[in-house]
């Protein structure tokens, strides 16, 4: 069951993470509904006064990649930089995002608060520097990068919710657990998934 509705209070912040070309349709790593859900945070965008976006920008991830793919700890070749997979869905206005955090250029990065900015900062304290208390995370995947997201949100002490509407997944087992491991975490899961990676719920 959602725990509040996600248009009562919006946060101090909206955190889209990794709404890009190779996570949605058609792409390298296509979630099932990941362009709906671009075209979907758009629509969110100005009840915000704060957006940031995370993105995977890959040069080398070193053992992340993989020709026999697990999909657990190892993924296909995806959002590499050079490619038009490392760009933002186009139904996503990125243009709103005051800041975008890259993550994973040699190494494995679920986490936007692995990344950092052009400039150095990273999520973490780029946040606290504008004053912000209170996160909204929505975005591609429920059950990797939009998980691992807010659990480091959480961590950082940030008040946490994921807007569930607002986010795909890749599958519906690893999304049952991550949903519990986030709500042990006291991140607030609102809304509902309405892609579950078998398709639209």
């Amino acid at each position: 069951m959602p725990d509040s509705d996600p248009h009562d209070h919006p946060a101090d912040a909206l955190i889209v993470v990794d709404v890009q070309n190779d996570f949605c349709e058609g792409g390298a790593l296509g979630v099932n509904g990941g362009a709906a859900v671009a075209g979907a945070i758009t629509t969110l965008l100005p009840e915000y006064r704060t957006v940031v976006a995370t993105r995977d920008y890959h040069i080398d991830p070193g053992e992340h990649f993989s020709d026999s793919p697990d999909y657990v700890d190892t993924w296909p070749p995806h959002c590499r930089v050079g490619t038009d997979g490392v760009w933002f869905h186009p139904s996503f206005d990125a243009e709103k995002a005051h800041k975008v955090f890259s993550k994973g250029e040699y190494s494995a990065a679920y986490s936007g608060f692995e990344g950092a900015s052009d400039d150095g900062q990273t999520l973490a304290d780029w946040l606290r520097r504008h004053g912000i208390e209170s996160v909204d995370v929505v975005g591609i995947a429920t059950d990797h990068c939009v998980r691992a997201t807010a659990l480091d949100a959480a961590k950082a002490g940030f008040r946490t919710r994921i807007l569930l509407n607002f986010t795909a997944a890749v599958a519906p087992e690893t999304t049952k657990s991550a949903l519990a491991e986030l709500r042990a975490a006291d991140v607030a899961l609102v809304g509902d998934l309405l892609y579950d990676g078998a398709g639209r719920v």
